[in-house]
């Protein structure tokens, strides 16, 4: 017969799938001052677990805990999450989207992965992915302010065409004031290559940036930023139509990775809270 002292609680809590807080309570002992410091930091993991939609792993949720005022380790809050089930969404897969078609000489690497940048501005990226739904894809392009992989602009449509990223890039310049030698980085695409939205980019004297054939790491800010919006949002989400994805779309971007989101590149925070120290 096992004797409560052959082994270790936490051993034993842990094979039986039980919080230690949950043992003590059935044993009858009081609580100790740091197991009522794990309820309060429980219900606040709670909470931003709702806030944050689900998509916080413990290096976020420590960040977020901090930033209301809860001082807490991050091994502290793997363990409360981990004991509670709390866990961020599971990522997933995606097949890249691939455009052919005939395009103009691709223009050189200048941005060459240099992907800390000093002031907003200065680089803007851009992609293009796909959404489906029940009434087949929805096209995203996107550009991103590299300093602070803020979205300033997006486009959406039911099909490819120069008028996707054009969009997109009509409402970044809209948003922001272009500085003097602003960086537009994109792949080879045949809508970031064509005539149209070249000249879109030679009127607001942007200099064009490509990838090299092929290399998704050249452009591996966008694609990350795709890789979150695929695995926190699209993955969970079966669209009935277009405008149904469209208008989750819009509050993923720009009220949730816009202004709530914490970014690790950005010492967790958002990237409008990060834009905010500058100003």
């Amino acid at each position: 017969m096992v004797q409560a002292g052959d082994y270790p609680t936490h051993e034993m809590c842990r094979l039986l799938g039980l919080s230690r807080s949950a043992y003590y309570r059935w044993r009858g002992y009081p609580e100790s001052k740091r197991q009522e410091e794990d309820k309060r930091l429980l219900e606040a993991i709670r909470e931003i677990h709702r806030f944050a939609r689900e998509t916080y792993g413990s290096p976020r949720m420590k960040a977020e805990l901090h930033g209301r005022g809860h001082r807490c380790g991050r091994n502290r809050v793997a363990r409360i999450m981990r004991e509670n089930d709390i866990m961020a969404k599971t990522t997933a897969r995606f097949r890249g989207l691939t455009k052919s078609g005939r395009k103009q000489p691709p223009a050189p690497n200048l941005l060459d992965r240099k992907f800390q940048v000093t002031a907003p501005n200065r680089v803007w990226v851009s992609d293009i992915t796909y959404v489906p739904t029940a009434e087949g894809f929805l096209y995203l392009a996107v550009v991103l302010d590299l300093f602070s992989r803020r979205v300033v602009g997006w486009g959406m449509s039911s099909r490819l065409s120069p008028e996707l990223v054009g969009t997109a890039l009509q409402q970044a310049l809209a948003r922001r004031d272009t500085t003097p030698g602003l960086l537009h980085h994109s792949d080879q695409d045949i809508l970031y290559s064509c005539g149209f939205y070249q000249r879109l980019l030679a009127d607001h004297g942007i200099e064009c940036s490509m990838s090299r054939k092929g290399n998704c790491y050249d452009n591996a800010v966008a694609e990350s930023f795709f890789g979150s919006l695929k695995n926190e949002l699209v993955a969970f989400e079966r669209f009935a139509s277009r405008d149904q994805a469209a208008l989750k779309l819009f509050d993923w971007i720009e009220v949730f990775y816009n202004g709530m989101r914490r970014h690790s590149t950005l010492d967790y925070q958002s990237p409008v809270d990060y834009e905010k120290q500058i100003q």
